[in-house]
């Protein structure tokens, strides 16, 4: 991503290339499908274009592809919402690795927030989570370089290389004085999407990472385990540390715990809106459930969340989720680049608005500095308390 002026300048120069029909580019003809729009004129783009082309110091960098790459990434930028933007067709494919479950990184989730470069999650078993990271630190400086007005595309691009090598990320946190370094090595990243157990005899603690695509699978068998295992009468369902994924996906999974046709979510366009309903078999939602969030829960696993406390009034523990609230439509582009675009906000089945907000737990319980050294998990024994005395 760019820079605010170089957003600006780039917009000129996407709306031109994407929309200008028989416009000369040097000496390429660029032919477009859709003519440029009558009211607006664009002398003062090629002003500009024809200066820096005359001008600037290394001319051999303002080639076809990279101004057209720039323009349409300035274009998304310009519109302020961290969460549309372009991506190369390089960047399309890690984008896709992350919803698939595997790539090389650190295993962490980010976001904007505040506008700071935030970690809404890091992955279980990553070599994030190793190192101590935990979520809503918020990311100073990535190998020295200030993190001030980044765009979350640009600080994947430089977190993110090969396995094997390192990244120094400056880290603050809430309750710090000062930053500190952290250098990780990266690793190859294979995120289980869910992992259970079988806890204080008739509990089944299930731990949804993230709502990849082959999670409905993982579910279907656990589900049909727990069917099977007459001892377990209650469930826990941990979403913390979960930063999200398909839309989808949440609905599959709501629909093993909601009764049919109960609101999953509702998302709304501003002028309309569009509901989405359980449609599964609704199998597991007679058995008595308690969900833990925390800051790391984003987007889709608040969506889970948000259905299941509006739908069967069901207990939160834990934190303030994160508040990733806005839907983003995928459209893959005819050399394999990809727009990612915000085109809806995320509303719980009451109406409550996830964006920004969050959801607030029922009972708040923070982890502390001391819980985390001893490896102490208040949330879950409070979680465990609740969901023992529902029938």
């Amino acid at each position: 991503m760019f820079k605010k002026i170089g957003g600006i300048f780039l917009i000129f120069i996407l709306l031109t290339v994407i929309l200008g029909a028989g416009i000369y580019l040097g000496r390429t003809s660029v032919v477009c499908d859709v003519c440029q729009p009558a009211d607006i004129n664009f002398s003062l783009f090629w002003s500009a274009y024809n200066t820096l082309k005359e001008r600037f110091v290394d001319p051999s960098k303002l080639t076809e592809q990279t101004i057209l790459y720039g323009a349409i990434a300035g274009l998304a930028e310009s519109l302020g919402d961290p969460y549309t933007v372009f991506f190369t067709p390089a960047d399309a494919k890690k984008f896709q690795d992350d919803l698939t479950g595997s790539f090389e990184g650190l295993g962490i989730e980010i976001g904007i927030k505040n506008h700071y470069l935030t970690i809404v999650a890091p992955l279980e078993g990553t070599p994030a989570q190793r190192a101590g990271l935990r979520p809503g630190d918020i990311i100073l400086k990535i190998n020295g370089a200030e993190t001030a007005g980044i765009s979350i595309d640009e600080a994947v691009n430089q977190i993110r290389g090969k396995k094997g090598t390192a990244v120094t990320l400056s880290i603050f946190r809430e309750d710090w004085t000062k930053s500190k370094d952290f250098s990780i090595t990266r690793d190859t990243i294979n995120v289980p999407s869910l992992e259970w157990t079988i806890i204080e005899g008739d509990i089944a603690k299930i731990k949804i990472s993230q709502f990849s695509q082959n999670l409905p699978t993982e579910f279907n068998k656990m589900a049909h385990n727990i069917l099977n295992n007459k001892n377990i009468k209650r469930l826990i369902l941990d979403l913390r540390g979960n930063p999200g994924g398909y839309l989808e996906v949440s609905q599959t999974i709501a629909g093993w715990l909601l009764e049919e046709d109960q609101i999953v979510v509702i998302e709304d366009f501003g002028q309309s809106q569009t509901v989405y309903k359980a449609n599964g078999n609704s199998q597991l939602s007679s058995y008595p459930i308690v969900v833990l969030i925390n800051t790391g829960s984003a987007s889709a696993s608040e969506i889970l969340a948000g259905a299941l406390k509006d739908n069967r009034d069901v207990v939160l523990v834990g934190e303030k989720s994160f508040g990733k609230g806005s839907v983003q439509e995928g459209i893959m582009l005819k050399d394999g680049s990809f727009l990612k675009v915000t085109v809806a906000k995320w509303l719980t089945p009451k109406g409550n608005s996830i964006s920004d907000k969050g959801l607030d737990p029922d009972v708040q319980i923070e982890l502390t500095e001391e819980d985390y050294d001893n490896d102490r998990d208040p949330q879950l024994q409070k979680a465990i308390e609740i969901v023992k005395e529902l029938l």
